[in-house]
């Protein structure tokens, strides 16, 4: 086993991948200068090993460390643990996730809903990662076509990832997954079915991993957040930034010590649901850090801007405040609620879960705008990065823009809320807030799904039993 550092998770990435990025393609991810910013945001993922051993080390039976990220969840306890983690890394990704959380979500959905063979490549698979410390990254959402059709009903069959052949020693793939988070930056590729299968469906029953320079392998990265910035006005996204992609194969060929699933309809849906149950619980962590400063900000800006002690100021940072906790009581109960799945693969409770999830991505928009109400028109017309570099020009705005504080701070305070919440990176909140880990919708169904009803119920008819029975009228 062995623990990389963030160097050494960098170098890794110079392997001759096929990356598109604005139409051009990018022969070396770690010397292109729009990555570099991603490749240091992923990189948290190996530095916290040395900033946080205590929560980043595991140790196996041997004693021997690796990466807490992949440690398999055995009890509750493991999985506040894993909370603390994620939410802890985090911070570092200011309320974005990081890397190596996602790909540990899918290892342990695996471990949990494969059977025969492709459970013992799942189970070997987990000691090559740990074995090399890798960083995975995690190929699920199919580009989909025509969405009232499922995946052999599509006009054009590479709408969905499918099996285009197959020997003794491999088989190959072809289509195509999309919104694929760090695959210009991962080391590996595990990919999933999107969704349950039908009759018809079995080509497209598939899950495997593979290096993400395999031949026959594109990514076509996003240039969503794409910007130049300076870190007075923008100071996250200027140090944050997550890479998305298109990502096709082109007739993959994947050995099969690498398949998971091939062809089984009925694990499909088992295997998508199953990577649903940790990932939403992983989402609901990392959003803990955006969430403190959310409150943060509004408390700072409401005390910069000379408001703090108005009565309905006071009633909306009590709404903010509740909105966080209740997201955070919701996370940690998911853990506490946990049980065993199969394989002794324990899982945080589905219920809680989604009730966090849905609570966080209800509620973010109002939360959002209750911030930008408290600090001003000021986030969208205030000053930038170059009029604060001009000394004359500086010296107007500290004359002109002192609040119940100085002039940069209170600068400063808004440009953060404008970063986070209103521009570009404000922007993409919002849509992950709406999408990542699963729609809102998405959400409700799996609340249904998981609530028991039949203890309310039985209460109910207990109450009916006791009632008193009424005197029949002669």
């Amino acid at each position: 086993m062995t623990l990389r550092t963030a160097a050494q998770f960098s170098d890794g990435l110079r392997d001759g991948r096929r990356v598109i990025y604005r139409g051009e393609a990018v022969a070396d991810v770690t010397e292109f200068e729009e990555f570099e910013t991603a490749i240091a945001h992923s990189a948290h993922g190996y530095s916290i090993a040395d900033s946080h051993p205590e929560l980043a080390i595991a140790y196996d039976e041997h004693n021997a460390p690796y990466s807490a990220f992949y440690r398999v969840p055995r009890s509750p306890q493991d999985l506040v643990e894993r909370g603390t983690l994620i939410e802890t890394v985090c911070r570092f990704g200011v309320g974005t996730i990081v890397l190596k959380e996602v790909g540990s979500d899918a290892l342990f959905g695996l471990l949990r809903a494969t059977s025969g063979e492709g459970h013992d490549n799942a189970v070997a698979y987990w000691q090559h990662v740990i074995d090399n410390d890798l960083a995975l990254a995690v190929a699920q959402s199919d580009v989909k076509g025509d969405r009232a059709k499922g995946p052999s009903q599509q006009a054009d069959p590479d709408l969905y990832l499918h099996v285009v052949a197959e020997d003794d020693e491999s088989i190959v793939v072809r289509g195509a997954k999309v919104h694929t988070s760090f695959s210009a930056n991962a080391d590996e590729l595990i990919v999933i079915p999107t969704r349950a299968m039908g009759p018809g469906d079995e080509a497209y029953a598939v899950a495997f991993a593979i290096p993400v320079d395999t031949p026959g392998l594109t990514l076509y990265v996003s240039p969503f957040l794409d910007a130049p910035r300076n870190s007075f006005e923008h100071p996250v996204s200027s140090q944050q930034k997550m890479l998305e992609s298109l990502t096709v194969f082109d007739d993959v060929r994947v050995p099969k010590s690498r398949v998971f699933l091939n062809g089984d309809i009925e694990r499909a849906g088992q295997i998508a649901l199953a990577f649903v149950d940790y990932h939403r619980f992983t989402a609901i962590n990392y959003k803990l850090p955006l969430l403190d400063a959310l409150v943060g900000a509004a408390s700072l800006v409401a005390e910069a801007n000379g408001i703090s002690r108005a009565a309905h100021v006071r009633a909306k940072m009590t709404e903010l405040i509740a909105y966080t906790e209740t997201v955070r009581g919701f996370a940690q109960l998911a853990a506490v609620r946990a049980f065993e799945g199969d394989g002794g693969v324990w899982l945080p409770d589905p219920l809680s879960t989604n009730l966090a999830k849905y609570h966080f991505a209800h509620g973010f928009p109002e939360a959002v705008r209750t911030v930008i109400d408290l600090a001003g028109g000021l986030v969208a017309t205030g000053p930038g990065g170059d009029d604060w570099a001009n000394p004359e020009v500086r010296r107007v705005l500290e004359k002109y823009f002192v609040g119940a504080v100085p002039a940069e701070e209170r600068l400063r305070i808004i440009h953060l809320i404008g970063d986070l919440f209103s521009g570009t990176w404000g922007g993409y909140q919002n849509v992950l807030a709406t999408h990542a880990e699963g729609s809102l919708e998405a959400e409700k169904l799996q609340i249904t799904r998981s609530f028991d009803a039949e203890p309310a119920r039985a209460y109910v008819r207990e109450l009916i039993a006791r009632a008193t029975p009424v005197p029949a009228r002669v």
